[in-house]
């Protein structure tokens, strides 16, 4: 692609999707280790979930049909635990003390629960008739051994790792996590709590991005700070090829000034360019291209369009090379406007807006009035990017809009 037309953001999402490459690494990670990690293969269960049935409540196991005509008496024989069951068979008009998650004993086909029950003279009255399988937990309620749980893609969470330990697996295959370089440029730039010169500024983008990737499920390698001249950028390229880089990510220098060489540094290094414009706001020059085996994303220099082509970008990419199967999911929801907004020209615009619930309905997204694209302060205090598309006419509060949440 020459880069001259540029490509609407569905279309720039779909170009750099398509060009990540669909097998990843395998590696084997302990529980421990795997929340916000993607499995790489089905899980299947090693074990049945209860493996026995078991008491959903504290009472006293218990044969239904003694309970058919009250008043009985119930000879109580012994007593089972979890950990540690009755290994007698209950007879009839007897019972045995059970608590929750303990086996039922053979023999037993009811659970009749304590508050139903009366301890008179060393026998147990119960004060009420049951079905049979009152509260119990028949074997394989949960789950049979062999049958696969969780599907390589899954995205593990709190949930997924504990059915995966129930399941009796100690490690996990998962994706390995896709290595992202990052690189700031420009010369006005300086690390946060060092002296600043008059022309310069402290920078924050790389520090954002590479939360972005960490929250994505990636492995951030910050690359420092890159001059606005070659020599600085082939350093920075060559260390995130010589890093084992996935995905080298650059912010600052992608537009077309006299002291944006990012693009032509990329094309010296042997970059593949696949485009490096968007119909976008904000955030506009923004490229895409493959340097060998690693993808390169170079993000614009203002804080804002940065964190916002990181979201909108970055982080699909990063969940892709993950092992995601939904890294190219739409990303969007229902929401309501709560201010007007005016007439949107060819650009799709991405506005800053804070988020509150709807009661019953959608929640409502209210823009800021300042989107200027280099404000921070706006920024950290919005919760969701509200999207305006392309040629959208003027609409007012009450409207039905789309949100992007923003992480945090």
């Amino acid at each position: 692609m020459t880069g001259r037309a540029a490509l609407s953001v569905a279309e720039a999402r779909a170009r750099i999707l398509a060009d990540a490459p669909a097998d990843r690494p395998v590696e084997m990670v302990p529980l421990v280790r795997a929340l916000g990690r993607t499995l790489a293969h089905d899980l299947s269960s090693r074990r049945t979930q209860p493996p026995y049935p078991v008491s959903a409540m504290d009472g006293y196991a218990v044969r239904a049909a003694d309970l058919a005509r009250l008043p009985v008496r119930l000879t109580q024989i012994g007593e089972s635990a979890a950990g540690h069951g009755f290994s007698g068979r209950l007879g009839p008009m007897e019972t045995v003390r059970i608590f929750t998650g303990a086996p039922t004993p053979d023999g037993a086909d009811a659970i009749l629960i304590q508050e139903e029950a009366r301890l008179e003279a060393g026998f147990i009255e119960p004060l009420r008739s049951v079905p049979k399988g009152n509260f119990i937990r028949p074997a394989g309620l949960d789950f049979a051994e062999g049958r696969v749980l969780l599907q390589a893609g899954t995205r593990l969470g709190p949930a997924g790792i504990a059915l995966a330990a129930a399941m009796n697996h100690a490690e996990l295959p998962v994706a390995r996590r896709p290595r992202v370089g990052i690189v700031a440029t420009g010369d006005e730039l300086v690390l946060p709590g060092t002296a600043i010169g008059r022309d310069q500024i402290v920078a924050s983008n790389a520090f954002a991005i590479a939360a972005l990737v960490e929250d994505a499920g990636g492995e951030p390698l910050d690359l420092g700070i890159a001059h606005d001249d070659f020599a600085s950028l082939e350093i920075a390229i060559g260390t995130a090829i010589d890093a084992g880089c996935d995905i080298l990510a650059t912010s600052g220098g992608a537009s077309v000034g006299d002291h944006d060489l990012v693009r032509p540094a990329l094309a010296k290094a042997g970059m593949e360019l696949n485009f490096w414009r968007i119909a976008v706001r904000p955030g506009a020059p923004l490229l895409h291209g493959r340097l060998g085996r690693m993808a390169i994303i170079g993000l614009p220099g203002n804080p804002v369009s940065a964190v916002v082509g990181g979201v909108l970008f970055l982080k699909p990419l990063v969940r892709a090379l993950s092992g995601d199967l939904f890294a190219g999911a739409d990303q969007s929801e229902a929401a309501i406007l709560g201010a007007a907004v005016d007439a949107n020209d060819r650009r799709q615009d991405f506005m800053r807006a804070t988020l509150e619930p709807g009661g019953d309905g959608p929640p409502i997204a209210t823009p800021f009035e300042a989107q200027d694209s280099s404000m921070l302060s706006v920024l950290a205090k919005a919760r969701c990017l509200l999207i305006r598309p392309p040629h959208a006419s003027a609409a007012k509060a009450g409207d039905p809009c789309r949100i992007i949440r923003l992480p945090g």
